[in-house]
């Protein structure tokens, strides 16, 4: 059993017991979320599709805890006009495990 869900304007592929690093949500580690939009819903070969959500489907997840992903550097500049800029950029996670997934 697997879905595919959007949240922060990305898609996931969901199975239960999976842990997933989604963009930042607020809520406490230990915290139940529910995530409504699910896209596409399968359980033993019988397939659900979404136009463009499947209708009365969610899935449940545990937040596991907040964090900052890897530095990325953005360094930009312009030759002989002596412009440089060096910026770096965590961005900001939330992972969470998949408890439940219910197809409706």
């Amino acid at each position: 059993m697997y879905a595919i869900f959007r949240t922060g304007g990305k898609q996931f592929r969901a199975e239960p017991g999976l842990t997933l690093r989604i963009p930042s949500v607020v809520a406490e580690p230990g915290d139940s979320i529910t995530f409504d939009e699910v896209l596409l819903g399968a359980n033993d070969g019988d397939f659900k599709l979404g136009a463009p959500l499947v209708s009365g489907a969610g899935i449940t997840a545990e937040v596991v805890k907040h964090g900052k992903g890897e530095k990325i550097i953005i360094f930009k500049h312009k030759r002989r006009k002596n412009y440089r800029r060096k910026l770096g950029h965590r961005q900001k996670y939330t992972e969470v495990r998949i408890s439940e997934i219910n197809l409706g």
